[in-house]
C-alpha cells in the first residue's frame, strides 16, 4: 500500500512540473515572463499578455490577433505581412532576409552579434522568437 501512494505522489508532482510555465530571462538571468505549456504568455507578475495558439495565430491580451507563425517558420503581422523567420536551426531573420538573432539548443537567445540577451530555456524556438524580436508583450 505504501508503495502505491509513493507512485501516486510522485505522478502527481511530475505532472505538476509539466504544467507549469517556462521562464523567459533577461541576459542576466532575471525573470521577465512566462509561457505556459499551452501557449499563454504572462509578464514576471503572472498577468496574461498574450497566446499563442496551436493553429499558429498569435493573440493579445485581448484576445485580438496579432500575427501568427506558417508551418514554416515565416512570422507575419495581422495584415500577413511577412516580418521575418525562424529557421529550423534557430536562426532568426527579418523580412529582408537579414540575420537578427539566434535561438540556441540550450535556449539561450543572442542578437545578430552573438551577444546573449535573454534565455527561454524549453520554449518552442518560434515562440521565443516572437517573444524577443518580434512582438512585445509588456
Amino acid at each position: 500500500m505504501k508503495m502505491k501512494k509513493l507512485i501516486l505522489i510522485f505522478l502527481a508532482l511530475t505532472s505538476i512540473k509539466c504544467t507549469e510555465a517556462q521562464s523567459l530571462q533577461s541576459d542576466k538571468y532575471g525573470t521577465i515572463g512566462y509561457i505556459q505549456s499551452d501557449g499563454t504568455i504572462q509578464n514576471s507578475s503572472y498577468t496574461t499578455t498574450g497566446y499563442f495558439k496551436q493553429d499558429g495565430t498569435i493573440q493579445n491580451s485581448s484576445y485580438m490577433t496579432i500575427g501568427s507563425i506558417k508551418y514554416d517558420g515565416t512570422i507575419q503581422n495581422s495584415n500577413n505581412t511577412i516580418m521575418g523567420y525562424v529557421k529550423s536551426d534557430g536562426t532568426v531573420k527579418n523580412s529582408n532576409n537579414f540575420t537578427i538573432g539566434f535561438i540556441k539548443e540550450d535556449g539561450s537567445v543572442q542578437n545578430r552579434n552573438n551577444i546573449t540577451i535573454g534565455y527561454a530555456i524549453d520554449i518552442k524556438k518560434e515562440w521565443a522568437a516572437v517573444y524577443f524580436f518580434f512582438f512585445k508583450f509588456e
